[in-house]
């Protein structure tokens, strides 16, 4: 696997295996106020996406990608279709970032008239990568943007392991965002946990 490829899954997994912590990654939106969501009641993607795809197959990343979207979808009730209303595509972005904290630093010594003092500053340099997935819901008729999320946050390197259950929350984190449901479409009652 090339280490972009690497890097990419990397991406997914740590945007989304933040979401549980208090400090997850920065979520933001953005939305055509002339769309009119009532309107749309399926959706596709289109045949190549904008992740990491090659020509000739598609990457384990789209897959998990298009099955947690596909998911969230279909929980909001739009059904999957091959002549689609929306067209959901997806963006990766990885930034290599170098971040410097400086901190006063203090050290002392006892001398033979008592304790002495000294002041100064320690820095510390780190370097580490930010990684940037989008999902686009694109109007096919009109071929616009209608709405986009997009999640930032800092790649770890100990959740690279679990990219598929780290994608499925990602998705999820992210669609939290999403305000719409299909036409007439009502969510089943939530069971009660008496």
């Amino acid at each position: 696997m090339s280490v972009r490829a690497m890097t990419i899954m990397g991406l997914i997994v740590t945007l989304f295996g933040l979401a549980g912590c208090a400090t997850g990654p920065r979520v933001f939106v953005n939305e055509d106020p002339s769309a009119n969501f009532a309107n749309y009641k399926t959706f596709g993607f289109p045949e190549r996406l904008g992740t990491d795809d090659r020509d000739g197959y598609t990457t384990l990343l789209s897959q998990y990608l298009k099955a947690a979207t596909t998911r969230e979808m279909q929980a909001r009730g739009y059904q999957l279709s091959d002549d689609p209303e929306l067209l959901i595509n997806f963006g990766v972005l990885t930034q290599e970032k170098i971040r410097s904290t400086t901190t006063p630093s203090y050290g002392g010594y006892y001398g033979y008239r008592g304790y002495g003092a000294w002041g100064g500053y320690d820095t510390t340099i780190t370097q580490y990568t930010e990684g940037t997935l989008t999902i686009d819901l694109v109007d096919a008729r009109r071929n616009q943007l209608v709405w986009e999320v997009t999640g930032t946050g800092r790649i770890r390197d100990e959740v690279r392991a679990n990219l598929q259950p780290a994608v499925n929350d990602a998705v999820a984190l992210l669609f939290q965002r999403y305000p719409y449901s299909a036409p007439g479409f009502s969510p089943p009652p939530s069971e009660s946990t008496s």
